[in-house]
């Protein structure tokens, strides 16, 4: 990654995003784009082209688990299967039988006010958009993904992974790509210092 980093929202930031997304036009729909950065660590891109057979069973019921093809993600190895958080996957529930008519497998999941699916470069301005309306400066479609993979790679040991855990989380072909989404905290570092 070049440049300055998209800054990471705080857990007391996500709750109030999804409170104001509560008031949108497309509440549903807004909270799902929210959750797929956040609790899924999606690019733009592969929100833009997430269906619903992506995140549906045989019975077209919202799985477990999100799955992510190599078409969808960046490049040719970035396909992944993600475990649906909680609150995602009753995010996705609620849109989908709000828009049962449009939940077909093949049909996208984000939607534009005709209807359509929404492009990369639309997804990206959504959340350029929310972030400079609530006034969180140095935040953009990548602050969700960069908050996903330091949540992951702060919490991984306690449930016996690893960092090469969280790398194909985030669909990375190297772990030290993944080690440069990751934000440092003074204090575990000086917890960590203190333990040796």
């Amino acid at each position: 990654m070049q440049g300055k980093q998209a800054k990471i929202v705080s857990p007391i930031q996500e709750r109030a995003i999804l409170g104001y997304l509560a008031t949108t036009r497309y509440p549903a729909r807004d909270q799902v784009m929210l959750l797929l950065s956040m609790k899924a660590g999606l690019r733009a891109k592969e929100m833009a082209s997430l269906t619903w057979a992506m995140v549906t069973d045989a019975q077209g019921q919202v799985a477990d688990v999100l799955h992510v093809p190599n078409r969808a993600s960046k490049g040719k190895t970035g396909g992944r299967t993600i475990p649906l958080h909680p609150d995602l996957q009753a995010a996705l529930v609620t849109l989908q039988t709000a828009r049962s008519d449009m939940a077909a497998p093949d049909r996208p999941i984000l939607f534009s006010e005709r209807g359509g699916g929404l492009s990369p470069a639309t997804v990206r301005l959504w959340f350029h958009r929310l972030y400079t309306s609530l006034k969180m400066d140095g935040c953009s479609s990548h602050s969700g993904r960069r908050t996903f993979i330091t949540r992951a790679a702060r919490r991984v040991s306690q449930v016996g992974g690893s960092l090469r855990d969280v790398q194909e989380l985030a669909g990375h072909t190297s772990l030290a790509m993944t080690q440069r989404y990751i934000e440092g905290d003074t204090e575990a570092k000086r917890k960590l210092v203190a333990l040796l």
